[in-house]
């Protein structure tokens, strides 16, 4: 083969190479605009113009279309190809891991499992299984949630909600001390990471704030009184 005809064949590598990175790019369009519209009726939890719960149903029918777009995704490139195209995607599927997160949260009040998200998204946990829930993906989403709840609890009170920020306090506080247990390694991870101590700073200005202004009184008293008639009901 002569150096143009080597050259030639190279080029043409190329060029279905750059085909493919444009199917990828028109998946991963659709991907972000069911993102932000996941998005966009979460935050609906700040109004407070529906109920939750009505909000989250909702939520998880935009996660069904989620699955379509991943199912799509997984066929425009070979699964050992997953890092190679990573960053195509890896924002997106951060946003989404948070988005899943938060919607889990506002559900049960408890942290995400990575199986669970990743089941959320409909792909997979495993590396060796194809299309997967990149770890320090997952943990971004986790980090990011946490700014979004430390807004909530802020609105929470302007909407009287007093009970929300005490609660949200505690969870971030768990999640704070969950990081602090891991040795990050990812630079922009330990960036996000560095941001978390932030968002609790900011819940627990929130909670001081209430509790100087004995508005967490009522709360108080609601669970004392519950655990003194539990105790006169025993026999």
């Amino acid at each position: 083969m002569s150096v143009l005809d080597m050259f030639l064949s190279v080029n043409k590598s190329l060029s279905v190479e750059q085909e493919k990175r444009e199917e990828i790019r028109e998946t991963v369009q659709a991907l972000e605009q069911t993102a932000r519209e996941t998005l966009t009726l979460l935050q609906g939890v700040h109004q407070g113009l529906q109920p939750v719960p009505t909000i989250c149903q909702k939520a998880r029918e935009r996660f069904e279309e989620v699955k379509v777009h991943f199912a799509v995704l997984k066929t425009k490139f070979p699964p050992e190809y997953y890092y190679r195209f990573h960053d195509h995607w890896r924002f997106v599927l951060q946003r989404l891991s948070y988005l899943s997160a938060l919607l889990v949260y506002l559900e049960a009040e408890s942290l995400i499992s990575r199986e669970e998200a990743a089941k959320i998204l409909g792909i997979e946990v495993q590396q060796e299984k194809g299309f997967h829930l990149d770890l320090d993906d997952y943990l971004t989403g986790l980090l990011m949630m946490a700014s979004e709840l430390a807004r909530l609890a802020v609105n929470s009170v302007t909407a009287g909600d007093y009970g929300r920020p005490i609660r949200v306090a505690a969870f971030v506080h768990e999640l704070d001390a969950g990081f602090r247990s891991l040795n990050l390694k990812n630079d922009s991870l330990r960036k996000r990471y560095d941001g978390l101590k932030y968002d609790v700073k900011k819940v627990e200005e929130v909670v001081y704030d209430l509790t100087i202004r004995g508005l967490t009184k009522p709360i108080e008293q609601s669970q004392d009184n519950a655990g003194g008639k539990g105790e006169e009901s025993k026999p």
